[in-house]
């Protein structure tokens, strides 16, 4: 029961950091694709281009500021994983 219990916490711990990094990317994303899409709506612009180029911008600004903590991150639950190697053996 010991073992089950310690692999559930991981699994909760990465997903937990998967949500994490991967939201500073997605979150802004979001906002502005359904932005774009009311504005496409709005003025009839049916405009594939209109709405990827502008999510593109934004996800590698966004990247480019947050790409370092997200980075830390997930460096920082590596070494939390392979530091806990120990305690799967005993």
């Amino acid at each position: 029961m010991e073992q089950t219990d310690f692999f559930i916490g991981i699994a909760q711990q990465t997903l937990w950091i998967t949500a994490l990094a991967a939201a500073p990317l997605l979150v802004p994303a979001l906002v502005v694709g359904i932005l774009l899409g009311m504005v496409q709506a709005a003025t009839s612009i049916n405009e594939a281009t209109l709405s990827f180029v502008p999510k593109l911008i934004v996800v590698g600004l966004m990247l480019a500021l947050f790409g370092g903590s997200i980075l830390y991150l997930i460096a920082d639950f590596t070494i939390d994983m392979f530091n806990r190697i120990p305690e799967l053996l005993v």
